[in-house]
Parts: C-alpha cells; structure tokens; sequence
C-alpha cells in the first residue's frame, strides 16, 4: 500500500482486481454492442482518465477517443451545482455515436448538464457508462448502458478520484478518514 498515505484511508471498498476485471468485463460489453462501428468514447475529466486508459486497452473495435473537463465542485467534497466546461470536445459529434465515461455518478447534476449540452450536438446516439454509481444521492434520474459498482454514500478516492487533487494515483477505491476531508 501507498505507506504515506496509509493513515488517511478508512477502508478500502474496491480493490484493484476486481476494478480491473470490471473494467475487461465493460470492455467486452462495449465491443460487442458497438460492432460495426466506430463509438466515440468520451471521458469526463479528471477523474475518468485511469477508466478510459484502461477501458481502451480492453475494446476491440475502433474507437475515437475524446475529453471533456467540466467543473462543479470547486474544492468542497459536494457538487456546488453549477456548471462549467474547461475543456470542450475537439472535433464534431454529429452523426456518431457517442459513449460518455465517467468514474462516478453521484446527484446526476452534472452529468444531466454534460448530456443537454452534447444531445445538443446532434449524435446519432449517446449512452452513459460509469465504473461508480452512488445512487443514494441521485436527484436526476440517469440512463446508464455501462454501470461497474455500486457504491455507498461515503466518500471516496482512488483510481482517478480525488480530494483536493491527491489520491488519484490508488490502484483501489477507498474511504478516507472523515477528519481528512472534513
């Protein structure tokens, strides 16, 4: 384990294994329900670049790849609400179809706000996928193609994840302790 780091993290709740088996598995998935085509992944940053890294590696058809940065956060743990795009799409989604990655789904806010604004693109289709999905603090409903866990309302870190830009390096999910965040 990340010794230097050690003390901050209450528990781990995912393990790198099963992570990276999840991920082959959604990998399969996506291959096979895209066949003929060539999707254009879309990873939401920061935090799903470990996901589509990964993801990629496991898909075998063609693919285009492309991210978007978006922020509502700020630096508190809960999404403020309001949104804004750093980083848009280089090129044209009109026409394609086009899958959004994201690492975590919790109140749906934001990605409600990401799907408006590219349904607004004209592709020809547009699914979700995530590897983390908290619905108990879902306040829009989210249609997800690709769905990898479940999580509880705890906060967490860890593969691509963050608190205050640190911890996205863990190969794992984990709870930090409350006192580092709070």
């Amino acid at each position: 384990m990340f010794t230097s780091i050690q003390q901050d993290i209450e528990d781990v709740l995912i393990g790198e294994n099963e992570i990276l088996a999840k991920v082959n598995e959604m990998g399969q998935a996506i291959s096979k329900d895209y066949k003929g085509s060539c999707p254009v992944i879309v990873g939401v940053l920061k935090g799903s670049g470990p996901l589509v890294a990964d993801l990629l590696r496991r898909i075998t058809i063609p693919v285009t790849v492309d991210f978007i940065s978006v922020s509502s956060y700020g630096p508190a743990t809960r999404s403020s609400g309001l949104v804004r795009f750093l980083k848009d799409l280089d090129f044209s989604i009109e026409g394609r179809h086009v899958l959004v990655m994201e690492d975590i789904i919790d109140t749906g806010l934001t990605l409600s706000y990401i799907l408006r604004v590219l349904r607004g693109r004209y592709p020809a289709s547009l699914e979700v996928g995530t590897l983390l999905d908290k619905q108990a603090r879902r306040l829009i409903d989210i249609k997800l193609r690709y769905r990898g866990f479940d999580l509880p309302d705890r906060f967490v870190v860890g593969y691509g994840l963050d608190y205050a830009q640190r911890y996205r390096n863990l190969p794992f999910i984990c709870a930090l302790r409350p006192e580092v965040y709070s």
